[in-house]
């Protein structure tokens, strides 16, 4: 499942975990937004969630994934699981369009609609439209620079820019 017009980026290195996502908000071929905010925190500050595809989809299912939160006592990986299994059998929440992204201290998840919960194996993940270029960029800065975590979002994020049509450069970055 792809969708246009966003690139979220998560990279967890050097103790930080650092998520970005772009600002643009298009519908067909045409650009309605520069500075969308895709990516932000929940559960007192401690989980960074950014979302692609419809707005109101990807905020619905923050608001579950909060909810799961609650109830688990802000274990992720547990209410991540539970999110996943109820987007896949849940008859509404099916047809939601969206992914998503989530990050505590410890563990970072991709979820998708066909019950994903993929934690990445190189510490970096990317959903969106500029998605394979913010991760490929994401992969040669870890191994080939020593920029920290934000760095490496940070640039990363300038490069999907630079060749993703969907994306651009206004980045809203949250960090933990």
């Amino acid at each position: 499942m792809e969708f246009h017009g966003t690139t979220i980026l998560a990279v967890r290195h050097k103790g930080k975990v650092v998520v970005a996502g772009d600002g643009q908000v298009t519908l067909g071929n045409t650009i309605t937004k520069h500075q969308a905010k895709k990516v932000r925190k929940i559960y007192n500050d401690k989980i960074i969630v950014g979302f692609a595809g419809a707005t109101a989809d990807a905020l619905h299912l923050s608001e579950r994934l909060e909810e799961k939160l609650e109830r688990y006592n802000g274990n992720l990986t547990r209410a991540a699981v539970e999110l996943a299994r109820d987007w896949r059998t849940d008859k509404y929440l099916r047809r939601l369009e969206a992914m998503m992204i989530a990050a505590d201290v410890q563990s970072t998840y991709l979820l998708s609609g066909n019950g994903d919960v993929i934690e990445p194996d190189q510490g970096f993940v990317s959903i969106g439209s500029g998605s394979v270029a913010a991760q490929a960029a994401a992969a040669a800065l870890v191994k080939h620079t020593a920029l920290d975590a934000r760095g490496i979002v940070d640039e990363a994020m300038k490069i999907a820019a630079s060749l993703c049509i969907y994306t651009n450069n206004v980045i809203t970055v949250e960090e933990l």
